[in-house]
């Protein structure tokens, strides 16, 4: 039949030798992955599912064979990647290899949480982030760079800089978010596939199983050629499976890309086991630049005006910088008041692209948005800003095309009823539907039973834990079926990440202090105050 004459499938045929069908097989039964124990660097207790993750980036790095590690969000694909990094550098001293670095490429919004997690899971790595407009160059860099396990980058950066990354040799190179490359004709796709490495992963919590052009670009990353050429592709897979739905294609890419996609989600019974029921994950993000020229400015005319300032009006000041401090941290647009900008003759609609660009703490928040909307559920989001809200509302509700609440303190109380009421449904027409609710703190913290959500975020941190716990346990409570995953989202360098600190070391802070909402802030010297604003420029 036509089958036979496929010049394709016979290059596949005679190139797949036993050796290989033997080891992809050994690839589909879990049983037959080597067990490996857990680098001795890992600070961190792996749940069952992540050792077994760790340990098939392992196996797959052993043939030189890419791995996709498509885990769904909240499982720790992060902690993975970085046991795996661990092994490979022990590994390179066993033999005494001359050690080379890693490379990972990541969305600009989630660098900050890599390096955090660097640093704490793994703190015997060197971590060196490449990124910003005073990075590296050429010759400083090679030099830096060979000093480094692992360099972290931005999606942007790798594509402006492709060059220079091309000609170094890379141990392992990692992306992120790994959606990002999904189209092969962009600039920044063909750039990141272009760099040599010795092995490579992708991670992405978002399944690509059913748009085929994206799934073959990640796998021309992960294996280069693997699945041959797009047009080849195009022919054999996508036109037969998305047009004419051939099951039999169907079936023989399925067999195709198993072996080299491990996922897991969180519904299977086996990590149902592994999880608690609520799950708290704190996000760390850069400050974008504008941010950290306004933090700057505000924290040095505050630090200037505390010389002259006593007592009551001390005290006013201070709370009023924090306003503005955490204001920025979430958009510079609320302190700067400027209207936001919108499509030119697109009849009130925002230019969400520039929104969300001058806000990393957005741009992350519509990415797991979408990722967890992709999955069919449903979140809230706390902030203490009304001007906050309606921003997240409004570009919510454009990129995600359907209906998102905003509840306030001066939502009446019919209105909130019903939003409640609609929220809660499950019995309203798709399109009617509303998935994601934004709540003030104060107007949600208490008394409303939303369980139909289990993803919370606090877009901005209320510094007294009793308030926001009491905000995630709207979603938390009796009736809740689901595990809850809670985000508290916290800006690298600011004060929101001293205070997370402070409040993790309870360091002269005891429960009363706290529970006096932010006042004991006001009680600082000027040089504590200083030390407490002032950004750290480590992380900037």
């Amino acid at each position: 039949g036509e089958e036979a004459q496929d010049p394709e499938r016979i290059k596949l045929e005679v190139e797949l030798n036993e050796h290989l069908v033997k080891l992809i097989g050994q690839l589909g039964r879990q049983n037959e992955w080597p067990s490996l124990p857990v680098p001795d660097g890992l600070k961190a207790e792996l749940r069952t599912y992540q050792h077994d993750g760790f340990a098939w980036l392992a196996f797959l790095r052993r043939y030189g064979l890419g791995a996709c590690l498509a885990d769904d969000m909240g499982l720790g694909k992060t902690v993975q990647f970085i046991a795996y990094l661990l092994h490979v550098k022990e590994m390179t001293m066993q033999r005494e290899e001359r050690r080379l670095p890693s490379l990972l490429i990541c969305p600009t919004s989630v660098l900050g949480n890599w390096q955090k997690e660097l640093e704490r899971f793994a703190p015997s790595l060197q971590v060196m982030l490449h990124y910003g407009g005073k990075r590296s160059t050429s010759e400083d860099f090679y030099k830096k760079a060979y000093q480094a396990d692992i360099i972290l980058t931005s999606y942007a950066t790798a594509t402006l800089d492709q060059e220079m990354l091309r000609d170094m040799k890379w141990e392992t190179i990692g992306i992120d978010e790994a959606q990002n490359i999904k189209n092969a004709d962009t600039k920044q796709s063909a750039a990141v596939r272009s760099l040599p490495a010795r092995h490579r992963v992708a991670l992405t919590g978002t399944p690509i199983e059913n748009r085929l052009s994206e799934l073959w670009s990640i796998y021309d990353f992960i294996n280069p050629g693997y699945l041959g050429s797009l047009r080849a592709f195009n022919a054999r897979f996508i036109q037969a499976i998305e047009k004419d739905r051939n099951e039999q294609r169907t079936a023989d890419l399925q067999k195709l890309i198993k072996p080299f996609m491990l996922r897991r989600k969180k519904k299977d019974p086996a990590i149902q086991l592994d999880l608690p029921d609520k799950n708290e994950m704190k996000t760390y993000i850069h400050l974008t630049a504008e941010q950290g020229a306004l933090y700057d400015q505000t924290v040095n005319s505050l630090l200037e005006r505390m010389q002259k300032l006593e007592g009551i009006e001390r005290k006013g000041a201070i709370l009023a910088a924090l306003t503005q401090f955490k204001q920025l941290c979430d958009h510079p647009a609320l302190l700067t008041k400027e209207p936001l900008p919108e499509v030119p003759g697109g009849g009130g609609l925002l230019d969400t692209e520039a929104v969300v660009g001058r806000s990393a703490k957005l741009e992350r928040l519509l990415s797991m948005v979408k990722e967890l909307r992709d999955e069919g559920e449903r979140c809230l989001i706390f902030t203490q800003y009304i001007g906050m809200g309606e921003m997240m509302r409004q570009v919510l509700h454009q990129e995600l095309g359907e209906p998102v609440l905003y509840l306030n303190g001066s939502t009446p109380k019919r209105t909130r009823d019903r939003m409640i009421e609609q929220f809660q449904s499950q019995t309203l027409p798709a399109d009617e539907q509303p998935n994601v609710m934004i709540l003030s703190i104060k107007a949600g913290g208490v008394g409303l039973n939303l369980t139909a959500a289990n993803h919370v975020f606090h877009f901005d941190r209320w510094w007294n834990p009793a308030v926001e716990n009491q905000a995630t346990d709207r979603a938390y409570r009796m009736g809740q079926t689901k595990d809850v995953q809670v985000y508290k989202f916290i800006s690298m360098g600011t004060l929101e990440e001293r205070i997370d600190e402070m409040l993790e070391s309870k360091q002269q802070l005891s429960d009363q202090v706290i529970a006096s909402s932010e006042g004991w802030i006001t009680e600082l010297s000027t040089d504590e105050l200083k030390d407490l604003f002032t950004l750290r420029r480590d992380w900037a």
